[in-house]
This record gives structure tokens, C-alpha cells and sequence, in this order.
């Protein structure tokens, strides 16, 4: 099964943890130690991180405060729904919580949840259901509080009040001292319980929402399919012979080449892309359908000079392949982009 995160995520999660640490005593140095991120990266408004990276901060800050005992609680409750760039702005101009709740679980690569989130409604009660099996065992508990305690600010954002929860259940070992959990959920939840979740009134999922905007949310959910789809892009196998393929489009590098810089064999290769669901074949058009329509929209080639950039040798086999991607010729796509 796949890892319910995609590889790369926007910064803010790393300032925000950051922040928490340096709130915390620690310096920025220690929080960010063996992360890759250099301190001046923290100022950037519009950043990506890896992962990996976001996930070794969250080890130095329970390595540095072994004795916080509700360390993810006080990390949920600093992201706010504005926390999460387009994803959201589109939830909160949704038209009521279910609208809200499926568009966010459709998008749900672009959060910093590294729980696998779902919503499931028995009778008269919804539950947010936090999927762990994912996490490193020694990030759990952190990374569990974190996400659901950070889904619940988001909910009560949207309703512009107050969430009262039936319920609470968590996986992790009841702690010593109960009240951080209490004053976070409403409730004292029931520790060693079989899942993560928390329940609701299932009649509160076809409330209004005060900020519905059908325009904004439109503009928005679109916005997130770019970025879910450039995230996307860079996962996996795929996204690393994309990367490479990108390297030196003149050339278009064959199977051969990109296998070797990945120290694979091309049988390994091809392999490997087959279990991820596509082919070196499918790559090359992707990477060279991207790059024709980045040239065409910016102007300044003629197309004969784009054809041999994406490795064409004859102009007529460019105009067959891009016809075959987008419906139209290069020349008239051209035309419609700078026109």
C-alpha cells in the first residue's frame, strides 16, 4: 500500500513546527537538525519540503522533549484552516460540512496529515477516522494527536463555532496526566481503543457553512488539482525519470542512460515503472508534452526550433504527437496562449 502523503508538502508545516519547538526552548539549529532545510528557508512563503524532512523534525522535537507528554496536542492546535493555502480557502467557502468534508478528503495529499483520513456516518453519528498504519512507530502518538487535534480547529473554523464530539478513541497508552486531552477534545477519550477517531452528530454534516462562496471554491478546487498533480508528478520512480528526463530534453535520454544514473538495470527499470503503473514510453510523452506547452506559451521559437528541443527530428512527427496530446496543433495552441 501506498503512503498516504505525497513526497513533497508545502513549507509551512515545518515553520509551524519550528515554531513549536523554539516555544518550546530549543533553538532553531537543534529542530531542524538533519532535516536538509537551512534556517533561511523557514522565511519562504510559497517553499516545498520533502517529506522525510517534516518527519525528522517531528523525531527532534519528541527527542528533545521526551517529557511533553501532549507535545502533539500543543503542535495541532497552531494550524488553522488558512494554514493550508488553496486546499483551505476551497473548504471554507464549501456550502456545508459534508461539501467541505469530501472536497477535503478528495484533496487530502495537499494537508500535512500523515494519517490516512476518512469519514464514515453509522446511524446518527459521523466519525473522522485517523488511519495509523502508516506511521513510524516511534512518531505515532505525536503525529496521531497532531492530526486529529489539527482536523478538529479546522471543523470548528468552518462552523464559526464550537464542535461538540460524542466521542474520542486513541490507539496510544492512556498518560499520566489527562487534563491537556480533556481541555483539547471536550472529553476524555478512551485510550487503548482499537482505531483513532473522533464522533459527531452526523445531522451537523448538512449545516450551513457562513463563508459559502460557490465562485471561490470553484477557482480554489482547481487550483488544488494543479498542485495535487505536480505533487504527484515528483513521487515515486516516475517522478525521479521525470526529473532526470527534464535534465537534458534536447537529448531525450533513453531507457538505457536514465537506468544507468539510477544505477538500475533497464530490466529493473521497466519493472519497477510497471508497478507503478506506467511505462518509460509514457514518461518521455509526459515530460515532452509538458515542456512543448511551456515553449509554445512563452514564445520566442518557432516550431521547428521547439521540435528539435523536445528531440524531434522531423517537424511533422512534433505536430503528430502534440495533436495526439491536446486535440489541436501546436501552432494554433500557440496562437490561443499568446493571443
Amino acid at each position: 500500500m501506498s503512503l498516504p502523503w505525497p513526497a513533497r508538502r508545502s513549507i509551512t508545516s515545518i515553520q509551524l513546527l519550528t515554531k513549536l519547538g523554539l516555544d518550546l526552548g530549543l533553538s532553531v539549529d537543534k529542530c531542524l537538525r538533519e532535516t536538509g532545510i537551512e534556517p533561511l528557508q523557514l522565511v519562504s512563503l510559497n517553499g516545498e519540503v520533502e517529506a522525510r524532512s517534516e518527519l525528522q523534525l517531528i523525531a527532534n522535537l519528541i527527542e528533545a522533549l521526551p517529557t511533553v507528554a501532549d507535545l502533539g496536542l500543543q503542535a495541532g492546535r497552531r494550524y488553522h484552516v488558512t494554514s493550508y493555502g488553496a486546499w483551505g480557502y476551497a473548504i471554507l467557502s464549501s456550502a456545508t460540512v459534508r461539501q467541505a468534508a469530501e472536497l477535503g478528503l478528495r484533496y487530502h495529499g495537499l494537508t500535512y496529515a500523515f494519517n490516512r483520513i476518512s469519514l464514515s456516518v453509522d446511524d446518527s453519528v459521523a466519525s473522522l477516522n485517523f488511519d495509523d498504519s502508516a506511521l513510524p512507530p516511534a512518531l505515532h502518538d505525536f503525529i496521531v494527536q497532531r492530526d486529529m487535534l489539527g482536523a478538529l480547529v479546522v471543523v470548528r473554523e468552518l462552523l464559526g463555532s464550537s464542535l461538540q464530539l460524542l466521542d474520542v478513541e486513541l490507539r496510544q497508552a492512556a498518560p499520566a496526566d489527562l487534563s491537556p486531552f480533556i481541555a483539547a477534545f471536550g472529553h476524555t477519550p478512551r485510550f487503548n481503543a482499537p482505531c483513532n477517531r473522533m464522533g459527531f452528530a452526523a445531522e451537523l454534516l448538512d449545516n450551513p457553512l457562513p463563508r459559502a462562496n460557490p465562485q471561490l471554491v470553484s477557482a480554489c478546487e482547481q487550483q488544488c488539482q494543479a498542485l495535487l498533480a505536480r505533487h504527484q508528478w515528483r513521487q515515486g520512480l516516475a517522478g525521479r525519470v521525470r526529473q532526470l528526463l527534464l535534465q537534458s530534453p534536447g537529448q531525450i535520454a533513453d531507457m538505457e542512460h536514465v537506468a544507468a544514473l539510477l544505477h538500475l538495470s533497464s530490466r529493473t527499470l521497466r519493472r519497477r515503472l510497471i508497478e507503478e503503473g506506467t511505462s518509460f514510453r509514457t514518461l518521455q510523452d509526459e515530460v515532452r508534452q509538458a515542456l512543448a506547452e511551456e515553449l509554445l506559451a512563452s514564445g520566442g521559437l518557432s516550431l521547428e526550433e521547439i521540435a528539435e528541443r523536445l528531440g524531434y527530428g522531423e517537424l511533422s512527427n512534433f505536430i503528430h504527437a502534440f495533436k495526439r496530446w491536446k486535440g489541436t496543433t501546436p501552432g494554433r495552441y500557440q496562437r490561443e496562449m499568446t493571443t
